[in-house]
């Protein structure tokens, strides 16, 4: 039924599934996603197994903006492209070119209930993928986000992106 550890993960799931309509009412109909908030973990030195989903919330609760993309997925370019134009910083993990992507794909869906990529946060939050990062960014709410993440997470001075890849790990 579970092998070691997943029970965990099972434990996770079910508290995340009820914490998004425990704040569902609470949230805006246009930023509801259906994602959760991550909670700060420490930190692991595999991302193996088990410890994936605990990977993936390390990386989204240390970096305000982290983008879950494949680099050929036009929707992940979207993504990133919005945020190059900004000139925000953001942290990417590229998948298709991360020893446990497939894994961390799985954490992904099993954490915000899609498989899709891109998955973006920012300051915590699952807002979506590419079309609603754009979507995001053409209504104006997209930068008050950033703006709510530590200082040194919201810009960059000279107006471009600063994206930070993760592969091969």
């Amino acid at each position: 039924m579970f092998h070691p550890g997943q029970h965990i993960d099972y434990i996770l799931a079910i508290f995340s599934f009820l914490s998004m309509f425990a704040r569902a009412g609470s949230l805006s109909r246009v930023t509801w996603t259906g994602c959760r908030r991550m909670g700060n973990f420490t930190s692991s030195t595999s991302v193996a197994g088990s410890s994936c989903v605990q990977h993936v919330q390390e990386m989204v609760s240390q970096n305000c903006v982290v983008i879950f993309s494949k680099s050929t997925c036009p929707y992940c370019k979207m993504a990133k492209n919005v945020f190059n134009e900004i000139g925000a910083t953001y942290k990417v993990i590229e998948l298709d070119e991360h020893n446990d992507g497939r894994r961390m794909q799985e954490a992904l869906a099993q954490m915000t209930g899609a498989r899709t990529v891109p998955r973006v946060f920012i300051n915590g939050n699952c807002i979506g993928g590419g079309s609603d990062t754009k979507q995001l960014h053409q209504q104006g709410k997209l930068r008050p986000l950033i703006e709510q993440c530590a200082p040194c997470c919201a810009s960059s001075s000279d107006g471009s992106g600063s994206g930070q890849f993760e592969s091969a790990k």
